[in-house]
């Protein structure tokens, strides 16, 4: 995909034709996170193969669909299923929907993700607010942008996620009685998992949990001017002293129990949103 405005607007002009509303917030759904789904009212359900100029995810456990509807009085878009450097993908190919929600209305973006933890605090099924990150990746989201249309190409990354929606987060949690941490996020290419020495460097970057993902969209949304917020869903405990072998199926089932949690309160911080 050669990224011109041009293929922003057609894809959402696409969306528009196909029913899709003005959405203030847009979510990215990670791995085994899917509930958020089921929240929505009124949903009009897209296939990524049907969407001009969007990939299509090649993961078995993400569903690859685009979906629009409300949560309480507030429009959504919700990708369910997002794109991954291993995949083979460009970052601007992976970080096109965003683009794309961003030329729909979207003003904020809820991102959740499963992640490996190594803060030996962390367990599994932990939800962790992403306070910060680290980007390993190799490539970056912006390189090669210059039509000012796209935003600034500077981007500032002081805050990447938005304290307000943080401590909305923070909040809400009380309200359901489900405590969540605060860590940072690191982000590596993938696909394989780490080795014991790689998890002691990485730990020793400051990073409290690792995944493939979440990086490259939070840098475009902060370029376009949405303000983000992050949830790791931890499904494994990467103690280098203690590893064991990984379970997929296992990683699925946690990611699955906690999911139901993170998406009460997405729910309740986005209807929290419709009333600021």
């Amino acid at each position: 995909m050669n990224l011109t405005y041009d293929t922003v607007k057609e894809s959402a002009y696409y969306l528009q034709q196909s029913g899709f509303g003005v959405p203030t917030v847009g979510i990215v759904l990670g791995t085994g996170l899917g509930n958020m789904v089921e929240k929505i009212s009124n949903p009009v359900s897209v296939p990524y193969s049907s969407i001009p100029y969007f990939p299509e995810s090649t993961v078995e456990f993400h569903k690859g669909s685009l979906i629009f509807g409300q949560v309480g009085d507030t429009n959504v878009v919700i990708m369910q299923g997002r794109f991954h450097y291993y995949e083979g993908f460009t970052m601007q190919q992976i970080t096109f929907p965003i683009r794309v929600m961003k030329e729909l209305g979207i003003k904020y973006l809820f991102l959740s993700n499963a992640a490996g933890g190594m803060n030996p605090a962390f367990r599994k099924g932990d939800l962790v607010i992403v306070e910060d990150h680290i980007n390993l990746l190799p490539d970056n989201p912006l390189r090669g942008l210059s039509d000012p249309l796209f935003g600034q190409r500077f981007v500032d990354m002081s805050q990447p996620y938005d304290a307000e929606l943080m401590n909305m987060l923070d909040t809400a949690t009380s309200n359901e009685h489900t405590p969540l941490q605060r860590g940072t996020y690191i982000s590596v290419m993938g696909p394989n998992l780490e080795t014991k020495a790689e998890y002691r460097w990485l730990r020793s970057t400051g990073a409290d949990m690792v995944g493939m993902s979440t990086v490259p969209e939070v840098i475009v949304a902060n370029q376009v001017g949405i303000k983000c917020v992050a949830v790791s869903v931890i499904t494994d405990e990467c103690d280098p002293e203690n590893l064991q072998p990984i379970n997929i199926s296992e990683i699925i089932e946690i990611a699955g129990k906690s999911d139901k949690i993170l998406s009460q309160l997405f729910e309740d911080v986005i209807k929290q949103l419709s009333k600021n």
